[in-house]
């Protein structure tokens, strides 16, 4: 399938990523507006999610949020973590990012780290030149392991990681090495006997963009 490239609703994707507090249960119908002014593709790419939405009990939908998110080691929706872990270096990534934002006339604001991936789907809908996007695709190897355990779990944000997935290029050789080492080993400075970010019958090793 073709990626959808700069058809991407990057906003609307940054949105529904994010904790379904009050404003966002207040913006449900914005929302659901929104996805039908999407292009036919994208419509039939998360339209599970908003089935999802339909029938689910918005209390629910902000528990089921937390315990994929805030208690899955493995669905971390701060990028950097899939690739440095808690280190140094990753603090060091996390000033880089600072500085793009800012180099990109995009000051970051609020209390969250520039890593989360609503923040960096905010600034690839606004940042120009395509920047946002290189950024995320930058980031591939984390989207992935998050597609791959969302996927496992079988949970509705999986379609949302997967049309950021189908907006990027496929995964380079060297970002495929970077996921086969990370599904095996876990984030770097984490204890030994870690399992592994997913089992290897449902990883992409087809998907090497060459």
């Amino acid at each position: 399938m073709p990626g959808f490239g700069h058809r991407a609703p990057y906003k609307l994707l940054s949105v529904l990523l994010q904790y379904p507090g009050d404003e966002v249960e207040q913006a449900h119908p914005e929302l659901v507006a929104a996805f039908g002014r999407c292009a036919p593709g994208v419509q039939r790419e998360i339209s599970n999610f908003f089935r999802y939405w339909e029938v689910t009990p918005w209390p629910r939908v902000r528990e089921e949020y937390v315990e994929t998110f805030d208690l899955q080691r493995r669905c971390s929706l701060f990028l950097t973590f899939f690739t440095h872990g808690d280190t140094r270096r990753r603090g060091q990534e996390l000033l880089r990012l600072k500085w793009l934002y800012r180099a990109a006339g995009l000051e970051l604001e609020g209390s969250e780290l520039p890593d989360y991936l609503p923040v960096m789907l905010e600034f690839a809908a606004l940042a120009p030149d395509a920047a946002g996007r290189e950024l995320l695709q930058e980031h591939r190897p984390g989207l992935e392991l998050l597609w791959l355990r969302l996927n496992e779990l079988e949970s509705p944000y999986a379609c949302l990681v997967q049309l950021i997935r189908r907006s990027l290029r496929p995964l380079a050789a060297s970002q495929l090495e970077v996921v086969r080492r990370l599904v095996q080993e876990g984030p770097p400075a984490e204890a030994v006997g870690l399992q592994p970010f997913a089992p290897p019958e449902v990883m992409p090793w087809s998907e090497v963009h060459r």
